[in-house]
């Protein structure tokens, strides 16, 4: 990667000063430059694979980096005075927006691409995965902790016959995801992971545990410990990062999830008590540089008919969202980030776990 240079993955410089913002903000001053037109690229994700990649760029370190690491150390930035903070911020953002960039199912979690030709292909073949790794029967009650707008709640009762609640942070998921699953035994609920008190045959959890944080990861595996039937199973979706740190990416904390922590499987194995057991771990973080670039396709391809939503900052919104989804693609595509799939059995002994063939 050259500054300048002649490769689409190399970035354009368009005003001097980027240097020393980056020199100076790291990751948050490369990410808020581009969003400022500071500088461009053509593959901003091939980039962002690239710099991970290097050694050197690794092991730098960067003073706007410090402070979001002490506090995540300090304080417990995913408490339930905060928990509502990423909703707001997130997922209540718009509707349209999210309609328009997903999946027919407005699934917003990796999806699994083995034998499946488009998104929705893809999204619909990671659904059907984690029902038959809970193996779903008809009659179940389900819990689903971190639900969206209900695309997984949705499936599993129309395919498998389950009643499912959903929990989340987000009041525009809770409104829209009730009505797209209007006549079937489905409730979403606006409410915190930890209020839930009810026992289910199964519980499910897809892209939610990346805003639990690691001073909560035991509270957590707690309430899904209280809440799963005696010979129930468990499957919990995350990212996850390959060092047991605390913190997250400032640029990230600032603009797209604030309050965030990726997770490492030291984190989560630590938070696990008996009789909870892991029966099966599965790694396809590959699949979501694919899903990331899919759900940018279908942005960009939205955005004329979106910008009117963001009057007010169309042009750094567009930035900015751009360079979300591709720095993202890229971290996953260098393998800095994960993709688990985990199930987990709430009574040991009870018989051998064998992960559907798909």
């Amino acid at each position: 990667m050259e500054i300048d240079g002649p490769n689409p993955w190399d970035p354009q410089v368009r005003n001097p000063a980027f240097y020393k913002r980056v020199l100076v903000g790291g990751s948050l001053g490369l990410g808020e430059s581009y969003m400022d037109n500071w500088w461009d690229c053509e593959q901003l994700d091939e980039m962002m694979n690239k710099l991970l990649r290097a050694p050197h760029i690794r092991r730098m370190k960067f003073a706007s980096q410090l402070a979001p690491f002490v506090l995540a150390l300090a304080a417990n930035l995913q408490n339930k005075a905060r928990a509502f903070r990423v909703g707001e911020a997130h997922y209540d953002l718009s509707n349209d927006l999210y309609r328009a960039m997903l999946d027919k199912r407005m699934v917003y979690t990796c999806a699994y691409w083995r034998g499946a030709g488009d998104l929705d292909g893809a999204q619909e073949h990671k659904l059907e995965l984690v029902c038959r790794k809970l193996d779903l029967q008809p009659g179940m009650r389900v819990l689903d902790i971190g639900c969206g707008w209900g695309s997984f709640a949705k499936y599993a009762a129309e395919k498998y016959g389950v009643e499912v609640v959903g929990v989340t942070v987000s009041k525009e998921q809770v409104e829209l995801g009730n009505e797209l699953c209007a006549g079937l035994p489905v409730t979403l609920k606006l409410q915190d992971y930890r209020d839930v008190d009810e026992r289910f045959d199964a519980v499910v959890s897809l892209g939610m545990f990346e805003h639990v944080g690691h001073k909560n990861h035991r509270t957590y595996m707690r309430v899904v410990q209280r809440c799963l039937a005696e010979r129930g199973r468990f499957l919990l979706q995350t990212i996850g990062k390959n060092a047991s740190d605390a913190g997250v990416d400032p640029w990230i904390a600032k603009y797209i999830f604030p309050n965030g922590e990726i997770p490492s499987l030291k984190r989560i194995a630590s938070a696990m008590e008996a009789p909870m057991v892991i029966e099966d771990l599965h790694n396809f973080g590959p699949d979501y540089d694919k899903t990331l670039m899919a759900w940018f396709a279908n942005f960009d391809r939205a955005w004329p008919g979106l910008r009117d939503s963001f009057a007010d900052r169309p042009q750094r919104f567009y930035r900015m969202w751009k360079y979300y989804l591709h720095v993202c693609a890229g971290a996953f595509r260098a393998r800095d980030l994960q993709l688990w799939q985990i199930v987990i059995s709430n009574a040991a002994g009870e018989g051998a776990y064998r992960r559907p063939d798909m």
